[in-house]
This record gives structure tokens, C-alpha cells and sequence, in this order.
């Protein structure tokens, strides 16, 4: 059985990563990889984005029916609440459940609707019940909720802190659910729990937002100080009306450039998902701030992934353009941070199917190419929910859990690729709007 860390999620790992010194993590480089100085460039993307096949829709429909389940089983019916991870290989009983799941879980009740995966009036009520207990239930301290609490009764577990991001991730599902169903309470009660959020607060004594709160000790020491999933976070500040953040916020935080065998993009020391998680809500296609087309930074930061899973197949043999993708993720050692380039903890040839699938729109043939080899060569990372979190062909191990931000991930990114539907309806919302307006992102 697979241990895990319980106690800590990705975000801790990786604040421990970006605690680091740039000059430190260079220092251990394997492969051609530098920060550069000058502007980043795109990755030839017509390459890879040729449209879907009638045959690439119906596999990641399938994919995106079997991630849907997830969310509509393993969420609490008293009050929404979505569990963190599940086992797949036994009646899971656990009771932990995630906030930042929980949105994805809000997300998931959208893209079932419109799919046909469940009823509206199902998905509807189910909606209610999440919204009514966000609202009125979980304990929260201004406006900000605990990472991690028990799914049926919102208590917080764990000690866990307030989570500034994974809170963010939350309040992305419940404009989607507010922009897609017209029920007036779904309406009112995400405008009460989006304008409750005292982003002033967070952002008090400091332009650079701090990673949680606890009652214990206050706020934790690390920043959101360096290009990640940060960006919905401070867009969304800035979309407030009741608190907003500052104008400097955006331009704060570190755009570190950086080149890999001639491609050069904004990233950071992190795993992929960095270059994944804004964009799940956010369309930044067609647009850009006064620094960069944050939608093709991704794009070429998922081809460098790439390129960087084939070296790594000279050490890993199974690596290959059929197979590649690495991401924070469960391994044989527990849940690790992994990834690059530049290359981060101790990858031993484990391949994550949410790396990869988390980049859909981003470059979507190679990335089919990979979910198609993973679903017909290793039946065994496949399951009633989608893949498992993690495998090691090299190793024959297979996880038995599936986590639930990774399906999210999964399961949006599929829709974005096919329809971009939650791109559509998210940014109906006028938070998302005055957020990127406020950032100063204009189309070209």
C-alpha cells in the first residue's frame, strides 16, 4: 500500500522548493537549462494542434464521464464537500476532505450538466447544498477557508491552515456554478461568499500575499512571491469590490526567465501543475499584461517538460514521446514533489497522468498520445474515476489512489480542449473581468 503525507499538501513542498536559492538549484542541474534575461520566445505549437479526431472527443468524454463520478461519489451529501483522495481498490471510508477539490468538484457539477453525465436538477441541488454549507457551515476566518476539513461536518483536520490558494481554487468553482446555473440562490450565495473574502486582509502590511493563516501562529512564512499558480489568486483580489487588492500586487511577485535547448519562457522551480492550475478558469488566450501571453508560456513550458522527459529516458527507458509527464504526485516513497526542468526531487521514471493531461489545450496531440498509451498499454492505471495518480512501468507499481485535484485538473482541461466551456463561463464573471482588467491584459 502506498504511504502518503497525509499531513502536508504539494503547496508545503513547494514552498520548501522556492525557499531554496536559484543559484543552489542550478548548481545541481542535469541538463542544458539556464535562467535567462532575455524575452521568452513560443514553442512551435501548429506542430502539435492539429484538431481533435471524432475519435479523440469520444476518449475524452469517456475520460471526462469517469472523472465526473468522482466528484458526484466522493463528495459528502450533507454538505458538498469533496474528499481529498480516494483508494480506489476499496470501499474508501475516509473522511478528509479538501476545499480546493471541493471547487473542481463545483466545476465538475457544470460540465456533467451540460454533458449529460448527471441531471440539472441533480446537479443543481447538489450545487445548493455545497454553496448553503460553505456559507453557513464551514468554519472560515474571513472569508478564507481551511485546506483540509471533515466532509461532513467542515471541521478542520490536521491542524491544517487557512489556505489562501486552495481557497482561491474554491471561490473559481463557485463563479462557475454562479455564471452557468441561473437558480437565483445558487446566485446570491456565491455573491455572499466570493464578497466575504477580505483580500485587504491578506494583503495588509504586504504586496506579496502570504501562502495561509493559522490561529496558532498566525501567517506562514512563506510568499506567494514567484510565477505559479498565483495568478487566479491575485486576479481574483483585484476583481473584488468589497475587498480589493492593490495594483502592485500583480506586478510584485517574480517572473523568473528561463531557457531549455533554446526555448525560453517564465517559470519557476516547481513541478508542471504550476503552469496548469490559473489556467483552468482564467482564458488567457489571445491576451497578454505588459510582461508575456501567459497562455503560450504554457504552451512552452509543456513542450520543455517534454523535451526534459526524453532526456530523462537515457536514466528512464520507459520515458518516451508515448509516455511522459511529471508532477507533484503519490510515488513507491510517498507523495513527493517531482518534476522539471530544472529537474526537482528524486524522479525514478514514474509517470503521473495528470502532468500531461492537465496540458490538453496546451499541446493536444502529444498529450493525447500519451492518455491513449497509458489507457491501452497499462490497463491498470486506469480506473472508475480515470487514471490512478501515479505508476511506475519501470517498477510495476501501480497507485491505488486517484487525488481529487488531479482528476479536477484532468476533467477541466479535457472540456477546456474540447469546447472551452469553462473558459466561456468563468469569464462571464465580472470578478474574472475587472481582475484581468485591473492587471492590465488587453487582446491582440
Amino acid at each position: 500500500m502506498v504511504k502518503t503525507i497525509s499531513k502536508h499538501s504539494r503547496r508545503d513542498f513547494v514552498g520548501q522548493i522556492l525557499g531554496v536559492s536559484g543559484s543552489a538549484l542550478l548548481a545541481r542541474l542535469a541538463f542544458p537549462f539556464s535562467v535567462a534575461n532575455a524575452p521568452h520566445t513560443d514553442s512551435n505549437s501548429a506542430l502539435h494542434s492539429r484538431p481533435l479526431s471524432p475519435e479523440d472527443d469520444q476518449f475524452l468524454n469517456e475520460m471526462e464521464k469517469a472523472n465526473f463520478q468522482y466528484f458526484w461519489e466522493q463528495a459528502s451529501l450533507k454538505t458538498g464537500i469533496v474528499k481529498d483522495r480516494c483508494n480506489v481498490n476499496i470501499e474508501d471510508t475516509g473522511t478528509v476532505g479538501s476545499i480546493a477539490a471541493t471547487g473542481f468538484g463545483l466545476t465538475a457539477l457544470c460540465i456533467g450538466d451540460r454533458r449529460g453525465f448527471v441531471s440539472g436538477a441533480a446537479a443543481q441541488d447538489r450545487v445548493l447544498v455545497t454553496l448553503r454549507s460553505l456559507w453557513g457551515k464551514l468554519p472560515n476566518h474571513r472569508g478564507f477557508f481551511y485546506h483540509w476539513g471533515n466532509i461532513n461536518t467542515g471541521e478542520r483536520v490536521w491542524d491544517s491552515e487557512v489556505s489562501s490558494v486552495d481557497t482561491t481554487i474554491l471561490l473559481c468553482g463557485v463563479l462557475c456554478c454562479r455564471e452557468y446555473f441561473k437558480a437565483a440562490e445558487i446566485r446570491a450565495l456565491a455573491d455572499d461568499i466570493f464578497n466575504r473574502v477580505e483580500w485587504t486582509w491578506l494583503s495588509e502590511d504586504t504586496s506579496l500575499l502570504p501562502h495561509g493563516w493559522t490561529p496558532e501562529i498566525g501567517f506562514l512564512p512563506y510568499r506567494w512571491d514567484n510565477y505559479s499558480e498565483l495568478m487566479m489568486m491575485y486576479l481574483l483580489g483585484l476583481g473584488s469590490t468589497s475587498y480589493p487588492l492593490r495594483d502592485e500586487t500583480w506586478t510584485a511577485w517574480k517572473r523568473l526567465k528561463f531557457e531549455y535547448a533554446g526555448l525560453r519562457y517564465i517559470g519557476s522551480f516547481a513541478p508542471l501543475f504550476v503552469h496548469q492550475y490559473s489556467q483552468a478558469w482564467f482564458d488567457f488566450r489571445g491576451k497578454r499584461d505588459k510582461y508575456a501571453d501567459y497562455f503560450q508560456n504554457s504552451v512552452t513550458a509543456t513542450d520543455v517538460h517534454r523535451r526534459f522527459c526524453l532526456e530523462l529516458s537515457k536514466r528512464f527507458p520507459s520515458y518516451s514521446d508515448d509516455l511522459w509527464g511529471i508532477t507533484a504526485s503519490d510515488s513507491t516513497n510517498g507523495y513527493v514533489i517531482w518534476g522539471g526542468p530544472p529537474s526537482v526531487g528524486p524522479i525514478d521514471g514514474t509517470v503521473v497522468p495528470s502532468a500531461s493531461a492537465g496540458s490538453l489545450p496546451f499541446l493536444p496531440q502529444p498529450v493525447m498520445r500519451v492518455l491513449r498509451t497509458i489507457k491501452s498499454r497499462y490497463p491498470r492505471a486506469w480506473t472508475k474515476y480515470g487514471f490512478v495518480n501515479a505508476f511506475n512501468p519501470l517498477k510495476n507499481w501501480y497507485d491505488s489512489d486517484v487525488i481529487g485535484i488531479d482528476i479536477g485538473i484532468t476533467m477541466v482541461m479535457a472540456e477546456n480542449l474540447r469546447t472551452g466551456f469553462v473558459w466561456n463561463t468563468f469569464m462571464k464573471s465580472a470578478e474574472a473581468q475587472l481582475g484581468m482588467r485591473r492587471a492590465g491584459f488587453k487582446k491582440y
